[in-house]
């Protein structure tokens, strides 16, 4: 029985495709279960700060679970209570947050009666944000939660003098960076 010259190069792509896959996976294989070498990423503060605030907004939702309130939502609520009467401007931009977001994250706070915005009557173009009845009663139990929990756990872990002093080094990068 004659083979062609194309059965035999079909004959032999497999068995070199099947060397391919086992070559890539002995090189995937080295290290497999360890954890990826960061190199100078470790040392880049940006990276580790990013990592460590991922870590806290995952433990601020766990949490929050309850009450369905994220950490930029948490936010708005704090301060629209500590500072009744202002604009939406105002609190986007001491947040730090982009108007179009800030409008859709009111829209959601306002659909679930946390808040509302009520048209100034200093300046018919702006919204002065107050918190509703259900608004400050969410807020007193999200604050409890994450004094007795969410900041508990940060205080457990680096101890109030080491809590204190990474603040105060944050705030630095904050206001002079």
């Amino acid at each position: 029985m004659t083979v062609s010259k194309a059965a035999e190069k079909s004959a032999e792509k497999p068995a070199d495709t099947a060397k391919g896959r086992k070559d890539a996976a002995e090189v995937q294989g080295q290290g497999a279960g360890e954890a990826l070498q960061l190199g100078e990423l470790s040392e880049q503060l940006g990276y580790v700060l990013k990592r460590a605030q991922l870590k806290v907004f995952e433990n601020f939702l766990r949490c929050m679970a309850s009450l369905q309130l994220t950490p930029a939502q948490f936010s708005v609520l704090l301060l629209v209570e500590k500072n009744p009467g202002r604009n939406q401007t105002e609190i986007a931009s001491t947040l730090g947050i982009l108007r179009p977001n800030f409008v859709a994250m009111l829209d959601n706070l306002e659909s679930r009666d946390l808040c509302a915005r009520i048209r100034s009557t200093n300046d018919r173009r702006s919204h002065i944000l107050v918190l509703t009845d259900k608004g400050k009663a969410v807020l007193a139990r999200a604050k409890k939660l994450v004094a007795t929990k969410h900041e508990a756990r940060l205080n457990e872990l680096l101890g109030q003098a080491n809590r204190e002093a990474l603040i105060a080094m944050l705030a630095k990068v904050v206001s002079e960076f």
